[in-house]
């Protein structure tokens, strides 16, 4: 896989999500079996507002070769990716969240791992 169709995946699935926590955070969140109220949907919100953030960054620098700079992002994306799965991980053997949150730890697993290995072997061409 290209460095550019990862951050393209990424991208697509942090703008997706990111405009369902922004505007629809409880009915996204009863998805997954949780419960919000004012507060907690005001933080998806906020949530989800730094997801469609990252996903706007992910978009416009998919096509970088600068190799700084894919090196950036790919340690930055691992790391993150890494905090996510752990997170997500616990939240699902904790019951936080209904079985449709080991999409999330999947997610986050695979993506991740696909920037670990951009961070290790940086792409020589996109």
């Amino acid at each position: 896989m290209k460095f550019s169709t990862l951050m393209s995946i990424k991208a697509v699935i942090c703008l997706f999500f990111g405009v369902g926590e922004v505007l629809i955070p409880t009915t996204l969140m009863s998805l997954y079996g949780v419960t919000l109220d004012p507060g907690g949907a005001f933080m998806a919100q906020l949530f989800g507002q730094a997801f469609f953030l990252l996903g706007l960054l992910l978009w416009l620098m998919r096509n970088t070769t600068e190799a700084s700079t894919v090196k950036a992002f790919s340690i930055s994306l691992f790391l993150g990716d890494a905090v996510g799965f752990v997170v997500s991980l616990m939240a699902v053997l904790n019951g936080v969240v209904n079985a449709l949150g080991w999409t999330t730890v999947a997610l986050y697993l695979f993506i991740g791992l696909g920037f670990g290995y951009f961070w290790l072997k940086p792409p020589t061409t996109n």
